[in-house]
């Protein structure tokens, strides 16, 4: 079994909170970075809930960002749609 991989993110108030890592990917053509992560919440529908942000880099610190974008949104629902095909 694959071990789950975890990340501390801190929020704009100063929360800390650790959340599962799923995955983190790069648009090479605009230099963006991603991460997808879950906090393994559920929905009505007893679905996990997912979370999806850009991530800006400055020196050694990481800041998650809310994509904002409709063009980035559609890519990166493309891209999910192609890692569920392949599973």
């Amino acid at each position: 079994m694959e071990e789950k991989k975890t990340v501390t993110i801190t929020h704009e108030n100063g929360e800390v909170e650790t959340v599962e890592l799923l995955l983190s990917f790069k648009f090479k053509d605009n230099n963006k970075e991603y991460v997808i992560y879950t906090k393994n919440e559920k929905d009505e529908n007893g679905n996990v809930t997912i979370y999806v942000s850009n991530i800006t880099r400055v020196g050694d610190k990481m800041t998650l960002n809310a994509v904002s974008d409709e063009m980035e949104w559609a890519r990166i629902k493309d891209l999910l749609r192609e890692l569920s095909k392949n599973e």
